[in-house]
């Protein structure tokens, strides 16, 4: 019996190491498989890049940016124009403006000259007109004493202030230096009648102009106080309506 107990015992222990070395075996033949397959050269493809969830968020976020500012700019770009051209406008209408201005401003100063040359026209005019008159008063005077000197109870007593012994040509020479000088007379009063015509109606004439002158020169006074009025107004109204800056 008990020699049978040391035959089990020493086959167990037989077998024990009969696979100790079987695994030990199988150990050193994996080790050289191993070292074999790393001393290959191994071809590996890269990684590929796969960027983090914080990446995309920026990257989403600078487009949306950029977006953002394309839109906004493209929204602002009709503003701006439009401000522009409401810039450019009331600077063609200031510039209208001082055109009409200065037009209207050259246009008084002929007005002005035209009218002054008028007024001295008419004062001339009237100078001449005084002149004419005083001597058609004095050629009428003169005629008056012709037709008084003509007559035949007149003629005879200068007549007889002469001595001679044919007192009828006497008589005769002073009748017709009497009619001579009555019809030089008479023709001088008639141009002086003409030019009296003349004058009064250049007078008119002159006159009807300096009234009209004066009448546009103080309508065109009152509309530039007008305007004036309705600027100040305006400009008034564009600095109540225009928004205070906020500091």
């Amino acid at each position: 019996m008990r020699d049978n107990s040391v035959r089990k015992l020493v086959i167990t222990v037989f077998a024990v190491l009969l696979m100790g070395g079987l695994l030990v075996d199988s150990a050193a033949q994996k080790r050289r498989r191993t070292r074999r397959r790393t001393s290959a050269p191994r071809i590996t493809n890269p990684e590929i890049y796969q960027p983090s969830p914080g990446d995309n968020s920026n990257s989403n976020s600078s487009e949306t940016n950029t977006n953002g500012n394309s839109n906004s700019s493209q929204t602002e770009d009709p503003d701006s124009m439009k401000r522009t051209i409401r810039a450019l406008s009331n600077q063609v209408d200031r510039l209208t403006d001082k055109l009409n201005d200065m037009q209207a401003s050259q246009q008084s100063m002929v007005d002005l000259e035209r009218l002054s040359r008028s007024e001295q026209r008419s004062a001339q005019l009237r100078t001449e007109l005084s002149g004419v008159q005083a001597k058609k008063s004095d050629l009428a005077a003169h005629l008056e004493d012709v037709e008084y000197a003509l007559k035949p109870e007149n003629i005879e007593r200068a007549a007889a202030g002469i001595g001679t012994t044919r007192p009828e040509e006497v008589r005769e020479q002073r009748r017709k230096q009497l009619e001579s000088d009555r019809t030089r007379t008479q023709q001088q009063l008639d141009q002086l009648n003409a030019s009296e015509a003349r004058l009064q109606q250049a007078i008119a004439t002159s006159d009807a102009d300096v009234d009209r002158l004066q009448k546009k020169l103080d309508a065109t006074d009152r509309a530039a106080i007008e305007i004036a009025k309705t600027n100040a107004q305006s400009g008034a109204v564009q600095v109540a309506a225009s928004p205070t800056p906020t500091p």
